[in-house]
């Protein structure tokens, strides 16, 4: 670690003792000094070791404008939105969310009750709660539903000067004003300008004429993950939002996209994991479990499949026993082969790259793979069976089993999610245990299948 890292760590936790004891004795100009000093994010994270008695010292020392700076920096994962508001004052909490930027106060009443929302929003400032309001009946994890109204528009057929005054005037409330967006007496979206072009340019120019009317945006109904891929792809500070109509409803600004893409990483991760969320640290066991049993519950009834297909081949363990040895094998290569594939299909998915490939060429390059792969661990094996057993054509029955099991496995990896997706269903439900069992099953059908068929050779 770096000197000046060392340095920061150091004075981070001087500033946790300086607050703690200003807490503890009331001292609140001490408090306010040195918390107000912090970046939000750190005030935030400060406030989320504190427990509910101290929390309350806090909700006294701090006005509700500078607590909404501290509650727009927590994380949904780790708070509970809805107690860390009751513990509060409603009008103080309010106050709070009015102070927001309304995508964020949005973000947090999601999360409450209908009855719960309905009540912070009449004792709110009216102004705030209508721009919550308009924001809160677009439909979840759509671009409706992220984006901020809190930016900055300006005519077309205005001058610079006068624009750089709305932009003077409004910039405290806007929450980025990288990007200035120019709209028709319509209020339609008719082109955008970088606060650098408005900064260079002479006063009295027109901003028709400085203006590029070759606008990205998204539809309000946008799904969110397309939006990140579009943020990501252009390079964007912001993303302008409109209706069908093409009116300016909104903006999307990148800090919002950064969230979109942990929550949708985090989606895919736990479905892959075969886990309904991983979202929230489950500290209760029973919900944990509760969350965990379906997944479960499915896989030990496909797992009982597999042994009962087993038990279909006794006849042949009877015989040659020394294939129970090669099970777990040929099993397990079947299920990272094939959980490799889907972990390279659901990404080309998320990214939008696979789309870009034709079906027949993603088939022919994954029987290709499985083909290669299936090729060098049949040989592998074999020759290992040979030497270990003193048998070769056990070392040939496993190898090539293991060889048409890598192909078919890699084969079911990638083309089940893209079957998903093709039929509207997440890719990601395809999770790995759900393919690891599902090649299990196949795996067994084709050792036991091969070796039936050359049981006189074995025996």
């Amino acid at each position: 670690m770096s000197e000046e890292r060392i340095e920061s760590a150091s004075r981070q936790q001087i500033n946790s003792g300086l607050l703690m004891e200003a807490l503890y004795s009331e001292k609140i100009d001490d408090f306010r000094a040195e918390f107000l000093d912090l970046h939000p994010y750190d005030q935030a994270e400060f406030f989320s070791e504190l427990d509910d008695e101290d929390r309350a010292k806090v909700y006294n020392f701090l006005s509700p404008e500078e607590m909404a700076d501290l509650f727009e920096n927590l994380e949904a994962d780790e708070e509970d939105f809805k107690d860390v508001l009751a513990q509060m004052n409603p009008n103080y909490a309010a106050d709070m969310l009015s102070n927001m930027y309304a995508d964020d106060a949005v973000d947090v009443l999601n999360e409450l009750d209908k009855d719960q929302v309905a009540s912070y929003l009449t004792i709110m400032d009216e102004d705030a709660a209508q721009e919550i309001k308009d924001l809160l009946h677009y439909e979840e994890y759509t671009a409706g539903s992220i984006m901020t109204t809190e930016f900055i528009a300006i005519s077309a057929n205005q001058t610079v000067r006068s624009a750089m005054y709305i932009l003077k005037k409004e910039a405290p409330r806007a929450e980025t004003i990288y990007y200035i967006f120019v709209v028709d007496e319509d209020k339609r979206l008719a082109g955008v300008i970088s606060l650098r072009d408005l900064i260079v340019a002479d006063d009295e120019t027109m901003i028709s004429e400085v203006m590029s009317d070759r606008v990205v945006s998204v539809s309000v109904g946008e799904d969110q993950e397309e939006v990140a891929r579009m943020m990501r792809d252009y390079n964007f500070l912001a993303l302008p939002v409109v209706d069908f109509q093409n009116h300016l409803l909104g903006i999307i600004t990148v800090d919002d996209i950064i969230d979109v893409m942990e929550e949708e990483a985090s989606d895919d991760y736990s479905k892959l994991a075969g886990i309904s969320d991983l979202d929230t640290v489950d500290r209760n066991p029973l919900t944990a479990a509760r969350k965990r049993l379906p997944w479960l519950i499915i896989l030990l009834f496909l797992g009982m499949f597999t042994a009962s297909l087993i038990g279909r081949f006794e006849d042949t363990l009877d015989k040659v026993a020394i294939l129970a040895v090669f099970i777990p094998l040929i099993a397990g290569m079947a299920g990272n082969t094939g959980t490799q594939a889907l972990a390279v299909a659901v990404r080309g998915i998320a990214t939008g790259d696979l789309e870009k490939e034709s079906k027949w060429s993603i088939i022919l390059r994954e029987a290709g793979t499985g083909l290669i792969t299936g090729a060098v661990c049949g040989l592998l094996v074999t020759f290992i069976v040979y030497f270990w057993k003193g048998e070769l054509f056990l070392g040939a029955l496993v190898g090539i089993s293991i060889f048409i099991t890598l192909i078919i496995a890699t084969l079911a990896g990638s083309l089940v999610p893209l079957l998903m997706h093709r039929l509207k269903i997440d890719p990601a439900v395809a999770s790995g245990p759900f393919i690891t069992t599902i090649n299990d099953i196949i795996s067994i059908l084709i050792y036991f299948g091969i070796a039936t068929a050359f049981m006189s050779y074995l025996t």
